[in-house]
């Protein structure tokens, strides 16, 4: 039995004429009345009472019909599905975030332009460290993620600059620097101060950045606590153990016991916020994904809503 001759039935069966039905088909009457002959004769079946002029289905027929249109309906589904996911409008996608970058503003707006183009494409997300994330995507268990490095460096896998943010200076809130909030602040004023700093331990990072910076103006600090993640940087940064140098969307986190200051102009340069996937992707999804990324990056640089 082919699809074809499910499909004959059920042109017959809804027509309730051979000759009706041959046309919305497209083919000639003889041919169709011996496919519904041949296909009765497969099942063993009799499927539609026959008279003079007149075809109607019999009690078989009416439950096979039922069981017809739904297997039709399921086929062409699958075939809906496969197109579908062929172009990048459906499938799952797996996308990482670091802990600094789930925070950036633009982030979820262009995670929702996404949805609003493929609404029938599932995102999953997860947040790990730098190198976690650099691991997932070399090892395909990862499609994108959103970092504030670089990942150009690994031959396997590339980046775009969606976004650029100023630098702030994370200060407890007793310590003599959170005074005057409104006035910028100076590597100078932080020389030789207590820092917490957060490093990849893979290999260069963002505060390794930072430390060239200082050191390129002769100066230096102290470096009291290391961690991996930048919000724990600030969770020990309002515990009062020393100050810290981050992206300005993180200055959500603990206004209660941090102060934010802006840093001067020129102090250091701003931080991107990178979209890192692999170079040669199969997926027109993950293509799709980082199209819209950057477009509503574009979009939303230029003061468009995203």
């Amino acid at each position: 039995m082919e699809l074809r001759h499910l499909r004959y039935f059920v042109a017959v069966a809804e027509e309730g004429s051979v000759t009706k039905a041959a046309e919305r088909l497209g083919i000639q009457q003889p041919p169709l009345g011996q496919q519904i002959r041949a296909l009765e004769q497969e099942l063993g079946v009799a499927l539609f009472d026959r008279a003079a002029k007149r075809i109607s289905l019999n009690a078989a027929g009416k439950v096979f019909l039922t069981d017809a249109l739904d297997l039709l309906a399921r086929v062409n589904d699958a075939v809906d599905h496969v197109r579908r996911f062929d172009r990048g409008e459906r499938g799952c996608l797996n996308v990482g975030f670091t802990s600094s970058a789930s925070l950036h503003p633009w982030t979820p707006k262009m995670l929702r332009a996404f949805r609003n183009a493929y609404p029938l494409a599932e995102i999953t997300v997860e947040e790990r460290e730098t190198y976690e994330l650099i691991l997932a995507l070399r090892q395909k268990r990862v499609d994108a993620a959103f970092l504030h490095i670089s990942a150009r460096e690994f031959p396997d896998l590339t980046s775009a600059v969606l976004a650029e943010e100023t630098m702030v200076a994370a200060i407890p809130r007793d310590h003599p620097l959170a005074r005057a909030p409104s006035k910028p602040v100076t590597l100078e004023m932080l020389s030789d101060q207590n820092f917490v700093v957060y490093r990849r331990p893979d290999g260069p990072g963002i505060f390794t950045g930072i430390e060239r910076a200082f050191a390129a103006a002769g100066l230096s600090f102290h470096v009291v606590d290391e961690v991996h993640r930048m919000v724990a940087a600030i969770n020990l940064v309002a515990a009062g153990r020393g100050l810290s140098l981050v992206p300005h969307s993180i200055q959500v986190l603990h206004r209660e016991s941090v102060v934010y200051r802006s840093l001067a102009p020129d102090a250091l340069p701003p931080l991107p916020l990178y979209l890192a996937y692999r170079r040669t992707s199969n997926l027109e999804l993950v293509r799709n994904f980082i199209t819209v990324t950057t477009r509503s990056a574009a979009d939303l640089s230029n003061g468009k809503t995203a």
